[in-house]
């Protein structure tokens, strides 16, 4: 794969080289993509959600392990697993802006603590591309139910 385009997917458009959490600055510009997309076409099919999910983390392992190949081990820059994750946030999510919001900072939670055995998927595969793609999908689908559940207690309890 050429550089170009190997660095441009694989730091997610050039944010894993923000000086300053990479991987939030990644997640941010999603959120703004899939609520941009969510304003002007409605709630994103599932299926849709799937398809793109399948299709990061196939493309997002080796170019994630060819640029860990460059840079050392679970190189910052590399954010493309980002993506991953906040993908399997948002799955089945149909709340508006709310809860577009409440997605992200759980993903950002589940992503940064790494509990409940999110940290062992770093080492599926043998660590390397798919260990890096891995843990972020293991944080997305621990954002997603708190997500839902969250925007479940909101609507049955607050709004």
């Amino acid at each position: 794969m050429p550089r170009p385009l190997l660095y441009t997917i694989g730091t997610f458009f050039g944010t894993g080289f923000a000086p300053i959490a990479p991987a939030t600055v990644a997640s941010a510009l999603f959120a703004a993509m899939w609520w941009a997309a969510w304003t002007w076409l409605g709630p994103i099919p599932l299926w849709l959600n799937g398809v793109l999910l399948v299709l990061v983390t196939v493309i997002g392992i080796p170019i994630a392990q060819q640029l860990e190949d460059i840079h050392g081990e679970d190189p910052h820059l590399v954010v493309i697993d980002e993506v991953a994750g906040m993908l399997v946030t948002y799955l089945a999510l149909s709340a508006g802006w709310l809860g577009w919001v409440v997605g992200f900072f759980w993903f950002r939670f589940f992503d940064i603590l790494k509990p409940l055995g999110v940290r062992k998927l770093e080492q599926l595969g043998g660590g390397g591309g798919v260990g890096i793609m891995a843990d972020d999908i293991g944080a997305g689908v621990q954002a997603c139910l708190a997500t839902h559940l969250t925007m479940w207690l909101l609507a049955r309890f607050v709004l």
